[in-house]
């Protein structure tokens, strides 16, 4: 992919905070071990960095909003 649609996604990517699972789970008030069930159960995307997990912030809300609508 080259051109405008690259420059497009490349800073859609820049804009985006990774949290680690510590954050996540401080942010859910959740323990590491819940989000980790989480991430290896397909229910909140993470990146794999190394050994460790980062987990786009906007996923965390997603999660959140689609726990709340069930709950609801």
């Amino acid at each position: 992919m080259t051109g405008p649609a690259q420059t497009q996604t490349e800073e859609r990517l820049a804009e985006v905070r990774f949290l680690t699972v510590a954050e996540v789970a401080s942010l859910m008030r959740v323990s590491k071990m819940t989000v980790y069930r989480l991430v290896h159960g397909g229910e909140l995307s993470a990146v794999r960095v190394g050994r460790s997990f980062r987990v786009p912030e906007h996923a965390v809300h997603t999660y959140l909003r689609g726990a709340f609508s069930q709950t609801a």
